[in-house]
This record gives structure tokens, sequence and C-alpha cells, in this order.
């Protein structure tokens, strides 16, 4: 396993009555691509500030390389940070805003400076970009400087505040994949707060769920997203729907679980998780687990097969999305489109299928 480059330990910051975040603690391997991920206001940007030292923990420690951070400044802390503004100065040439920090700290000659800022263009694919100004460039182009401005002093750490957001859709793509390129010949490590998940299943080792100021589950996007430890995790990651019911009985690996008195499933209980009749738990079944038994409910038999009544339909290429009432209840189920078959529409009474092996069980 390889050496901590950040470590946080016990983490809490109060903002007045409101806890940001709450004894939160975790550790960023050197070399990783580690992603903050979470809704707006659960605690990750904080976090970031801290590592980088534009905030202090209310209790608890920051290290960085193996020294605590509590007394050091932000410009004397190995790392530097890629904002969501880019943050470029505007009355600057490129060549001046990405040795900017190099000038500032004072310890290298003028060849030496413009030996780094031309290394850094390079790695950004815009060396010929040096006597132009912020102004003339596209907003992936800036996006690139800003990169090569925080990346110019050679960090520990490279912290990414929403890198991407302000890009439109096909940019953003084309940046995911130059960050990509940035972590694999840079070597260093990148943490990145995002709220978008795919964009943190696309370029991370690691991810941290962020929940309301607590930290919900930390693992690989494969491990997050087959195997989620809560019911927000569940939730958030993928489309998913979510029901609250109780445990009528479990037999031979498998659990019946009573939503409603007109609404029962069978599924499987997750790893570890101890379940008995009488509990409260959670079932989680993504979107395009579930399918239609038959058009308008002509299949029959099988386990877990819902009547619903189709209250909107999307169309999304190669399946649509239906939101539909079952019992009262609100399911969605992304359901592909079959050659020569005919796709229900507003109105119809279906009957949805859901095999006990998609129907996961979280107490």
């Amino acid at each position: 396993m390889s050496r901590p480059a950040v470590e946080v330990v016990n983490v809490t910051r109060s903002f007045g009555e409101v806890q940001a975040l709450k004894g939160i603690s975790l550790t960023i391997g050197e070399g990783a691509f580690f992603s903050l991920l979470g809704p707006s206001g659960c605690g990750k940007t904080t976090l970031l500030r801290m590592i980088a030292g534009l905030d202090q923990p209310t209790t608890g420690q920051v290290i960085v390389g193996g020294k605590d951070m509590s007394k050091v400044p932000p410009d004397k802390r190995p790392v530097n940070t890629v904002f969501q503004s880019y943050a470029l100065f505007p009355h600057m040439t490129v060549f001046e805003n990405v040795a900017f920090g190099l000038k500032i700290a004072g310890k290298l000659s003028k060849a030496e400076i413009a030996a780094r800022v031309d290394e850094a263009l390079s790695l950004v694919r815009l060396p010929d970009t040096a006597r132009r100004y912020p102004k003339e460039l596209s907003g992936g182009q800036q996006q690139r400087i800003a990169f090569a401005r925080a990346i110019v002093n050679r960090p520990l750490v490279l912290l990414l505040d929403e890198p991407l957001s302000a890009l439109d859709p096909r940019i953003r793509e084309e940046m995911q994949t130059e960050l990509a390129r940035f972590k694999r010949e840079l070597g260093i490590t990148f943490v990145m707060v995002t709220h978008d998940q795919s964009e943190a299943f696309a370029l991370s080792d690691t991810i941290a769920v962020f929940n309301a100021g607590t930290l919900e589950q930390v693992g690989s996007a494969q491990e997050i997203y087959e195997r989620p430890k809560s019911a927000f995790v569940a939730d958030f990651i993928g489309h998913t729907n979510v029901l609250h019911g109780k445990v009528i009985e479990r037999d031979q690996g498998h659990v019946a679980v009573a939503i409603d008195d007109n609404l029962r499933l069978v599924g499987m209980p997750e790893e570890g998780c101890q379940l008995n009749p009488g509990d409260s738990v959670v079932v989680w079944i993504r979107t395009h687990n579930i399918d239609f038994a038959g058009n308008n409910g002509t299949d029959s038999g099988g386990i877990n097969k819902i009547q619903a009544k189709i209250l909107h339909r999307s169309y999304q290429g190669d399946a649509s999305e239906f939101v539909l009432d079952a019992h009262g209840r609100q399911i969605i189920a992304s359901v592909e489109h079959t050659k020569g078959g005919e796709t229900p529409s507003i109105g119809d009474s279906v009957v949805l299928r859901i095999e006990p092996r998609f129907a996961h069980v979280l107490k």
C-alpha cells in the first residue's frame, strides 16, 4: 500500500450552530486520484478548503506528506488548487499567469522559470499560447492554463474544486480525458470535489461519498455502485428506486419484505446484513433492472410481479424511462426497446418484473 499523501483525522467544522463536518477521518494514498462526492452542502468543499489551508478544522487534524498542517499557511503547503472559475488574472499573459507562483516564491532564476512554464504548457498541449491573454482563449483552454499554473511548482497534492463544471458537455468530456492523462504523466496525488457521479466514476481510484457532513462510504466506483452500505449511497449513486418496508420472513438466502399492505417484494440481503422478521429495511433496485412482464401485463407467474400504471414516458435512445404508479408508490423503470415489440404508453396498465437478485435489502 502506498504511503499517505493526505490524512484527515477526526475533523469537525462548525459555523455557529451548523456543523458542516462531523468527525471525518480518511486516508488518501500517494499517487491516488481521490474524489470527494456528494450533493451540494454535504461538506466536501469545506474539507478540500481545509487541505488547501483556506479554512481550519474546529477540531481534528489535517496531515499532508506526513506533516500536521495546523499552523502551516496556504502558500507554504505542498498543495495547489484548480478552481471551478479558472481564477486566471485577466491583465496577465498566459506565461505570466503560469509563472506567477514561481516568481512569488523567488527561488528560481528567470531561465528556470521559463523552462518550468514551457514544460507546464507543453503538458496541457498549449505551448503556443504564452503571449496570449485569458480573454483570447476558449473556456477549455483557460481551464488547461489553470491546470498548468497549478502544477508548475510541482505540488505533492493537486486539489480540484469542481474543475469541469463550468464547461459545456462536449468540452467537459474532453477535459476528463485530459485530466486522466495529466494524472498518468505527473504521478502526483489528485483530490477532486464533485457532485457529478459519472465524473467521479470516470476518473477516480477511490471515492468518498459525503452526506450532510458525514462520510457515508469510501471505496472504488465498482464497490460503491454494486455494494452501497447505506440507503443514501444506494439512492445517490446510479438511477435507483428506494423502498422502505419490514421483513416478513427470511428463507434460503432470500428475504420477503412488506413495503405496504398491497406491495411485497422478495430480495437478497446485502453481504453481512443480519435480518430478522419485523426489522425495518430498505429495498433498492436499479431502474435498468426492472422490466415489463409482458405488454399490458399479459405475462403470468414468477416472483416480484407488480401491477402498475404508466404516468410518464421519456424516450432515451436505446431505452425509455417510465414513471409508474404501483399501489400509490412511484417507481421508475428504464426499459430497453425490443425489435418489433410495442412500447406501452402513458395511462397503460403493465406488470413490472423484478428478479430477486436485483432487489437488494439493507438494514
